[in-house]
């Protein structure tokens, strides 16, 4: 029998009760669940290796939202727990956008048992070959920096702040590669042998944040059943890196500084201050001296975190690196996807070149992805080039304020389009829910 632990979410009872029967002669540990709603508490305790995930709960609709949603809220919390998908509903572009979105596999029913085994046999080594990594692995298109000057002089920077422990500040616009650069100082740093933690704090909710950061005891919540030694712990030695660190609301903001200031954490339920040593480095796509002068950040946590401040351009101002960008991400997605030989027709290339990409790199990647998977014949052609519907055109001398507009705009579009769904616009925006609270409230909607 093979070790691992899996969780199936399911609500057809006979089908929990047939795999609640068949999958323990195959694994350690099965638990099943007729719907997510307590999912995230369940991970938290049952703590599986993999989770085999019904993409539809809601009676009369198979448009598999339901299963994507709850596939990002795993892979935003538990990124180590794989996720493979399953629906009767064999759709090519639901796989597709599941993959995209950190799905391991997908099954369709009804199901083969060999490969039904198989396939969580393999999530489950992935699983807990990852729960041994903190170091994201980049692809190389992920570390391209391009022949401009204004890269140039970022990563020369870079490479001078590297081997020190200075806090870094890393600012720019949705998609521009703050997380690669994050990553990109540990992996140089004196620290690189040492753990790298990053946590989305536009994911992290204001009730959590404390056990989440600090750590917790065993018994100081309701299923708190164990220890946790949170985000600072689990950094200790290393780098921790603190994305969206502009989302963070002021009374919180307060309980970082002073973990900050005092290099000790408190954990929840505990009395004793555990100390830590760690390079911070934080992101964000706001500007922090605005909400400093408003009154929305406080200014000792800005200057504790903004030792060195890096801002990373827009695509659109490195028209330049667009198509050898796209070529890097085509061969990434070619081996990936087990597509080899795609190449760029010149047609193709024009279409990326005309567009404004407000989401930067990350937008890039994304079509790309998508170009890639459904192309034919080894050619990308400018059909297969589509631009995503959350993003808005950008002018090229657009500033911030353009920027805003956009996205207030994509937004408000979103929300008329789903009706006000929150669960639905924050998936089709490709933003956390708790990202998405912060910007209806940046924006008054």
């Amino acid at each position: 029998m093979a070790r691992g632990r899996i969780l199936v979410v399911d609500d057809n009872s006979g089908i929990r009760s047939a795999l609640k029967l068949f999958l323990p002669d195959h694994f350690s540990d099965v638990e099943t669940l007729p719907s997510p709603k307590e999912l995230m508490s369940t991970i938290a305790t049952f703590r599986p290796d993999a989770v085999l995930l019904d993409m539809n709960f809601v009676s009369d609709i198979n448009t598999g939202n339901e299963g994507l949603y709850w596939l990002s809220e795993i892979k935003a919390h538990y990124p180590e727990v794989q996720v493979v998908l399953f629906t009767a509903y064999a759709d090519i572009s639901l796989a597709v956008e599941g993959m995209k979105r950190g799905a391991f596999d997908f099954i369709v029913k009804p199901w083969e048992n060999a490969k039904l085994v198989r396939t969580l046999s393999e999530a489950v080594d992935a699983s807990r070959r990852n729960s041994g990594k903190r170091v994201p692995e980049r692809s190389s298109a992920a570390v391209y920096w391009g022949s401009g000057e204004a890269m140039r002089q970022v990563r020369a920077t870079l490479d001078r702040i590297a081997p020190t422990d200075a806090c870094v500040l890393i600012t720019g616009e949705n998609g521009t590669g703050k997380d690669v650069v994050a990553s990109y100082i540990h992996s140089i740093s004196a620290r690189r042998n040492g753990p790298y933690v990053a946590v989305d704090l536009g994911a992290v909710t204001d009730t959590l944040f404390e056990s989440e950061m600090f750590g917790h005891v065993r018994g100081a919540f309701t299923g708190a059943v164990s220890d946790h030694e949170g985000k600072f712990g689990a950094a200790d030695g290393g780098t921790l890196f603190l994305d969206e660190i502009g989302n963070i609301p002021l009374h919180l903001q307060a309980k970082l500084l002073r973990a900050l200031q005092n290099r000790s954490v408190a954990r929840v339920g505990g009395k004793e201050e555990i100390p830590f040593d760690i390079r911070l480095i934080c992101a964000t796509n706001r500007n922090i001296g605005e909400m400093v002068a408003e009154g929305s950040f406080r200014e000792d946590l800005f200057y504790r975190i903004n030792t060195i401040h890096i801002n990373l351009p827009p695509l659109r101002e490195r028209p330049d690196e667009i198509i050898p960008l796209g070529n890097l991400f085509i061969g990434e997605f070619s081996q990936r996807y087990n597509r080899r030989d795609i190449v760029l027709d010149d047609d193709a290339a024009a279409k990326l070149l005309t567009h404004q990409w407000p989401g930067n790199i990350r937008e890039l990647r994304n079509c790309i992805e998508n170009a890639v998977i459904m192309s034919e014949g080894g050619v990308i052609r400018q059909g297969d080039i589509h631009f995503s519907n959350a993003t808005a055109r950008v002018p090229q001398d657009g500033g911030g304020d353009t920027l805003a507009m956009a996205e207030e705009k994509a937004i408000r579009d979103a929300l008329e389009r789903f009706g006000g769904n929150l669960s639905m616009v924050a998936k089709a925006l490709k933003i956390s829910r708790p990202t998405l609270y912060a910007k209806l409230k940046k924006y008054g909607i």
